[in-house]
């Protein structure tokens, strides 16, 4: 009797089943180091804005008060706590967050928030610069 593993029992590979874990295996790699370099710095928000920016310490209020600061279509959007914030914390935000894109306060907003008891307290404002 022959130890040997039979050859029938095996089905033939193809070019494409040999091919498929070589290359599997390469995408992996690729794509598991390219998460390892230096982050870009180079991306742009809109309005010219580098993406790198801490844009709760940009809005010139204090850390605890910010919750959100977000750049929309139409500008910006800030939720903060008035409670922690100085008296003039619109327009303060505002004119910072205007000043990054290099331009003026147009108009701030008050808006409604859509679950006002998840932050019971918070206020939220969008910013139009012009």
């Amino acid at each position: 009797m022959d130890a040997s593993p039979s050859h029938a029992a095996h089905a033939p590979e193809t070019g494409a089943s040999r091919l498929f874990a070589p290359t599997a295996l390469i995408a992996a790699t690729v794509l598991g180091l390219s998460g390892c370099g230096p982050r870009s710095t180079d991306e742009m928000l809109r309005g010219g804005v580098p993406a790198r920016t801490n844009l709760p310490d940009a809005t010139s209020l204090p850390t605890e008060a910010v919750r959100t600061v977000s750049r929309r279509d139409f500008g910006w959007r800030l939720i903060y706590h008035p409670a922690a914030a100085p008296p003039d914390a619109d327009r303060r935000a505002a004119v910072a967050l205007c000043r990054l894109e290099r331009r003026r306060v147009a108009e701030i907003l008050p808006v409604a928030l859509r679950a006002p008891l998840d932050d019971p307290g918070a206020r939220m404002i969008d910013i139009y610069c012009a």
